[in-house]
């Protein structure tokens, strides 16, 4: 990785290494060596404060994939590591080669980021487009830079009215539009394909099954929420009549109540919680009870012998699960990603008419906007919103 700067002397990253295992939790193992190269002692000592104050394991993650990011383009955009805190120039300087008009670009290679950051940066595996970054991403890393300079103590540049108008202008520049984190929903007839795909007895269909349906019948759970999942928050509740209308009926279905704690939209002391009702409760306790877990960590790794680990899956590894058994089922895994459960089970509900604030409740989305903006606009032809005259 030529980021322009010698790399760190041996001892010095096995420090960072071994000071980057007490997140290890939070970080997976194989990222830990790379951080440590990139990251200065003062980022690990950062990172490390923010543990112990009870930060979220996914703001946690995020601040570190950021950081880790940050670095690396400071390093190969002005050969140094980032100063604490960042001039206003820096900032501006970290937009203006983010943010750009693809259009000016070609009649001036100057315009944007240089070629030789480009480079820099694909070598490391951190930069995955050739055009400008998406705003938000932007947005959310000068929100990461912001959030470090506060926990280092320090007043940062980010309220600058100068830096505001260069995002702003620069926002309207790349007119980049915005693409789903999805491209495709995993919609029930998707998630029923994909569950014939791990119909299998060994471990790992098991598992696979029961967090594929989890994921989905739970509302579309994110990638980071299934990953963490303990068993603690899985609670066995009363069984439930199987027909709503009919609350008196001695059909009951199986219900299970899973207490969300921090998520990106609740608290850690939060009560949030989301049910599971019928065949999803069945299939996660046949895989607790076959990976005999009572404690702990739900969906873990399991290896190439088919032997049960103890660490917890990441939500990198939900990813390649999905898109693994998408491609068993026949379907094209660069259109699918884990957020797919997200977003198809918005789309099913719409589908079955159920009202988007009972889905919301399931979800846990806050905002009506954001949720409904899940729907694939292909469902939009099934409603009655575009046929008042027909």
């Amino acid at each position: 990785m030529d980021l322009r700067l010698p790399k760190p002397v041996p001892d010095q990253k096995l420090r960072r290494a071994e000071a980057l295992d007490a997140l290890d939790s939070v970080l997976p193992f194989d990222r830990r060596d790379f951080l440590a190269e990139l990251l200065t002692d003062d980022d690990v000592a950062t990172l490390r404060h923010l543990a112990k104050e009870g930060i979220g394991e996914n703001s946690l993650r995020a601040l570190a994939s950021d950081l880790g990011y940050l670095e690396a383009w400071s390093l190969a955009a002005t050969g140094f590591s980032l100063p604490w805190p960042a001039p206003e120039a820096l900032l501006i300087k970290f937009v203006a080669q983010h943010l750009w008009d693809p259009a000016k670009r070609e009649t001036d290679v100057s315009h944007g980021m240089p070629e030789d950051v480009t480079a820099a940066l694909k070598s490391a595996k951190l930069l995955r487009v050739d055009g400008p970054h998406a705003p938000n991403t932007v947005r959310r890393r000068l929100s990461s830079w912001s959030t470090l300079t506060k926990w280092r103590g320090l007043v940062g540049n980010f309220s600058a009215p100068g830096l505001r108008s260069a995002i702003k202008l620069a926002v309207r520049a790349s007119a980049r539009p915005r693409g789903r984190k999805s491209r495709k929903a995993v919609t029930a007839d998707i998630l029923t394909a994909l569950l014939k795909a791990c119909a299998g007895d060994r471990l790992v269909d098991v598992r696979d099954r029961a967090l594929l349906i989890t994921a989905f019948a739970s509302g579309g759970r994110r990638r980071s929420e299934i990953a963490s999942l303990r068993f603690e928050q899985i609670i066995e509740e009363d069984p439930v009549p199987a027909d709503p209308k009919a609350p008196d009926s001695l059909d009951k279905l199986p219900c299970l109540k899973i207490r969300l704690g921090r998520t990106k939209t609740t608290q850690a002391d939060s009560d949030a919680f989301v049910l599971l009702v019928g065949r999803p409760v069945t299939v996660l306790q046949a895989w607790l009870e076959r990976a005999e877990i009572s404690e702990g960590a739900v969906f873990r790794g399991i290896d190439r012998w088919g032997n049960l680990e103890k660490r917890a899956l990441t939500p990198q590894a939900v990813n390649l699960i999905l898109k693994r058994r998408i491609a068993e089922a026949g379907f094209d895994p660069m259109a699918f990603s884990a957020h797919g459960l997200r977003s198809g089970y918005l789309t099913e509900t719409a589908r079955r008419g159920i009202p988007l604030p009972e889905a919301m409740q399931q979800s846990q989305h806050r905002s009506v906007q954001q949720a409904s903006n899940y729907y694939n606009d292909a469902e939009r032809t099934l409603g009655r919103a575009a046929r008042i005259i027909v």
